[in-house]
């Protein structure tokens, strides 16, 4: 073999698993994200789609992926972290669709046989289509069974938004640009930073400590829970 035939072979060798990545994902796709709310445990969650780690360094408590392109098709997705029981679902990926999966923690009372554990529970939540209009979702897996949220608006007024347990509640948003301050209790979170039409999900969940959080992104779609 020559030199010129040698850096050929080399070349497509190093291109291969571009090439194969690329051909993957050709054709239609749907989406998976993911926000990690599971504040019990140690170390970091592991997040698997058909027993392959997405990231192998794992999430850390409120880490959100972007959208993960998958073929059309049912998958398992597990997640894991020590100290809960791991939890599984089974997701239906659609083209041109996304679905977000929030994993948390959730106390299971002990029984005569076995005694009090936490096991990681995954609420699922699908899109439809939005108003061309930005407006604020608010889903919970805290463990009250109903949260008064509070919202600042524009004109300076804190507007109340109740939000149940693994459900979403909606609030429009009267502002077209900067911060919408968010509070709960009395304690600040995380504001929604509003620079276009589309939806601003924000999850509240509790940390390791108990402490009520909240993590926000945007999405362009409404979103229900299945």
């Amino acid at each position: 073999m020559n030199s010129s035939s040698r850096f050929v072979w080399v070349l497509f060798m190093c291109l291969a698993p571009l090439l194969q990545g690329q051909e993957a994902t050709q054709g239609p796709v749907g989406f998976v994200r993911m926000l990690n709310a599971v504040g019990i445990g140690t170390g970091k969650l592991e997040f698997m789609i058909d027993g392959k780690a997405v990231r192998p360094d794992g999430y850390q408590l409120g880490n959100v992926t972007g959208g993960i392109a998958l073929k059309p098709a049912n998958y398992q997705v597990t997640f894991r972290r020590k100290g809960v029981k791991e939890g599984e679902t089974q997701v239906q990926v659609k083209a041109d669709d996304t679905t977000i999966l929030i994993p948390f923690a959730e106390e299971i009372p002990a029984t005569d046989n076995k005694p009090a554990r936490w096991d990681i529970r995954i609420l699922k939540l699908k899109q439809h289509q939005s108003e061309d209009k930005p407006t604020a979702s608010f889903v919970s897996v805290s463990r009250e069974p109903e949260l008064k949220v509070e919202i600042r608006q524009a004109d300076g007024k804190w507007e109340p938004v109740f939000v149940k347990r693994l459900g979403i509640a909606r609030a429009e948003i009267k502002q077209s640009r900067g911060y919408m301050s968010v509070r709960c209790k009395g304690q600040d979170l995380s504001a929604v930073s509003v620079g276009a039409a589309g939806n601003f999900v924000s999850v509240l969940y509790e940390d390791d400590k108990g402490v009520l959080c909240s993590k926000t992104f945007q999405d362009y779609k409404y979103l229900s829970a299945e």
